[in-house]
């Protein structure tokens, strides 16, 4: 059994996959404060609850973009588990090649994605992660990283306008009905919901333009908010909410099979 961890600014996200198979999966606080006894009974409180076997583990793969967390994450699961993760961008390199000048980088999210991506749907692709920020990234027919943009979540905009606008009340991340509402809830949810959706339909419209592709682009979207933004609008193709999952899984047998690993 694999565990695959994906650690966001919000969730950790564990993957237990048996081959190809998602054999289960959980969520938990990323919460740098966190023991790695709590991790590790946390986690293993899962295996428990499903009736899975902790030593079936035979590996655990983590692609993070919290450095704060890490090193009680890893120490859990050498501890509970009896494996040394590997870590994307630590001891594992994704393998995404670009197209961009510069030495810099993605996040190993989004490289993880990305290789998800080109490998379940083919190239050329727009991948979209609706986390805490958005990010949009370009990929060439040939997989090759062509670049992207990072903009705030929705949530992160909503909740400025609670926090800096004293009179205006905090809502939840509903998509109305009409953009002309008529109660100060429902004119926050038209401006910040439809409007973020509003902004993502000009994201996906201008990176297509400048991708220069004669080929159709097919347009994918993962994260938290992937589901409500893509039921209101007809520019994105599919919603995979296991695409880091799958391509931290996709990485670990290409280096397994490499011998690498």
């Amino acid at each position: 059994m694999l565990i695959a961890i994906d650690v966001g600014n919000t969730n950790m996200v564990f993957g237990l996959f048996r081959g190809e198979a998602l054999a289960g999966s959980f969520r938990l606080k990323t919460d740098a404060n966190r023991t790695s006894d709590e991790i590790g009974l946390l986690a293993t409180a899962y295996f428990s609850r499903f009736a899975l076997d902790p030593a079936e583990v035979e590996a655990v793969i983590i692609a993070s973009v919290v450095p704060q967390v890490m090193y009680t994450l890893n120490s859990a699961m050498i501890k509970y588990f009896g494996r040394e993760p590997l870590v994307i961008d630590g001891n594992v390199d994704p393998g995404l090649p670009y197209g961009v000048a510069g030495d810099e980088r993605l996040g190993p999210d989004r490289a993880v994605a990305d290789i998800a991506a080109i490998e379940k749907y083919g190239a050329p692709l727009i991948v979209l992660d609706f986390g805490t920020a958005t990010t949009v990234d370009a990929l060439s027919r040939e997989g090759t990283y062509l670049g992207g943009c990072i903009t705030a979540g929705v949530r992160i905009s909503v909740d400025a306008l609670f926090q800096k606008a004293a009179m205006l009340p905090s809502v939840e991340l509903t998509v109305p009905g009409t953009v002309l509402g008529s109660t100060a809830v429902g004119q926050i949810q038209a401006g910040a919901v439809l409007g973020y959706i509003g902004s993502i339909e000009y994201l996906i419209r201008r990176t297509k333009a400048e991708m220069n592709c004669p080929e159709p682009i097919r347009v994918v979207a993962t994260g938290g908010l992937a589901r409500m933004v893509a039921d209101h609008t007809s520019l994105i193709d599919v919603v995979d909410g296991r695409l880091i999952l799958d391509g931290l899984r996709l990485i670990y047998r290409r280096e397994k099979d490499a011998g690498r690993i």
